[in-house]
C-alpha cells in the first residue's frame, strides 16, 4: 500500500507544481475574455475591480465588431492568405527538408546552416526590401502580396522543423523500397511522407500560426479595408490616435484566437509526437 502511494503522491505534487505555470498561462485569455465582456462604463471606471465582472457581462463589444465593422471580410482575408501560404510553405519546406536530410551533395551541411540563419533575419529588416519586390510584381495592396511575402519566413521554418523529423525516418525503408522498384519521388510519396504525418501536421501548426499573428507585412502590404488581415484591420479600426476601444480590441483578439485553438484542439496528438516522438517509435 505504501508503494501505490507513493507514485500518487507524487502525482498528486507535480500537478500542484504546475499550477502556478497554468495560471500564468491561462490568465491573458481571461483578462483579454473578461475585458470584452464588461461595459464602457465598467471598463473605465477607475474604482472597478479589474479581474471581476461588477455591472454584468455585456456581448455589446462582439455585436460593434461584427456588425458596425469589416471584421468578418478581414477574418476571410486572413484565413485566405493563411491556408495558401501554409500550404506552399509546408509543400516546399517538405522538398527541401527531405533532400537535406537524406541526399549527399556538395555544401549540404552549409546550406541547411544558411536555412537556419534566413529564419533568424527579423521581419523588420526584410519588409523594405520585399516592399520593391510587391510593388515590382504589381500586387501593392492586395493579399496576394501576403501569400508571396509570407513563404520567406515561412519556407526556412518548415525546412528546419522537417529536416529533424525526416532524420528520425529509418533509411532502410526508403531502399527497401527502392530495391523493390520505386523511385526515389514514389518513396518519399508513398513510404516517407506517411510515417511523416506528426511532423507535417506540427510544421503546418507553426506555419499556420506564424502567418496568423503576422502583422508587419500585412500592415506595410495592404491598406484597403477589403484587403486587410484581421491582426491589421482591429488594430487599425479600434485605435484612433490615443483612444483605445479596449472592449472592442479584446473580442477581435478573442474572435480571432478560435481558429488556432480548434487547429490544436482537433491535432494536438499530431502536433505532441511530432514534436517529441519519431517515425522509428
Amino acid at each position: 500500500m505504501a508503494v501505490r502511494r507513493r507514485p500518487l503522491r507524487t502525482k498528486v505534487l507535480l500537478h500542484l507544481a504546475m499550477l502556478p505555470f497554468l495560471a500564468f498561462a491561462v490568465f491573458p485569455f481571461y483578462h483579454m475574455t473578461l475585458t470584452s465582456l464588461k461595459t464602457d462604463r465598467e471598463l473605465y471606471d477607475r474604482h472597478a475591480v479589474p479581474l471581476l465582472i461588477r455591472q454584468g457581462p455585456t456581448l455589446e463589444h462582439y455585436t460593434k465588431l461584427l456588425w458596425e465593422t469589416a471584421f468578418l471580410t478581414w477574418t476571410k482575408n486572413s484565413l485566405l492568405v493563411t491556408g495558401i501560404a501554409t500550404a506552399v510553405s509546408v509543400v516546399i519546406g517538405t522538398i527541401a527538408a527531405y533532400a537535406l536530410a537524406r541526399l549527399k551533395f556538395p555544401g549540404v551541411g552549409t546550406f541547411g546552416t544558411g536555412i537556419f540563419v534566413t529564419y533568424l533575419v527579423p521581419t523588420s529588416l526584410l519588409f523594405l526590401p520585399l516592399a520593391q519586390v510587391v510593388h515590382w510584381l504589381g500586387l501593392a495592396d492586395s493579399k496576394w502580396a501576403l501569400v508571396v511575402t509570407y513563404p520567406t519566413f515561412l519556407v526556412p521554418f518548415c525546412t528546419w522543423l522537417l529536416m529533424g523529423y525526416f532524420r528520425t525516418v529509418p533509411k532502410e525503408v526508403e531502399e527497401c523500397a527502392m530495391v523493390d522498384g520505386a523511385t526515389r519521388i514514389q518513396a518519399l510519396m508513398r513510404i516517407v511522407l506517411p510515417m511523416a504525418i506528426p511532423g507535417l501536421i506540427c510544421a503546418a501548426l507553426f506555419a499556420f500560426t506564424l502567418s496568423w499573428n503576422e502583422f508587419i507585412y500585412a500592415l506595410t502590404f495592404t491598406s484597403s479595408s477589403d484587403e486587410i488581415t484581421a491582426s491589421v484591420g482591429v488594430t487599425s479600426e479600434l485605435i484612433r490616435g490615443d483612444i483605445y476601444f479596449w472592449g472592442g480590441l479584446m473580442a477581435g483578439a478573442v474572435l480571432a484566437s478560435v481558429p488556432i485553438v480548434i487547429l490544436y484542439v482537433f491535432f494536438l496528438d499530431y502536433y505532441v509526437s511530432g514534436l517529441t516522438a519519431g517515425a522509428v517509435k
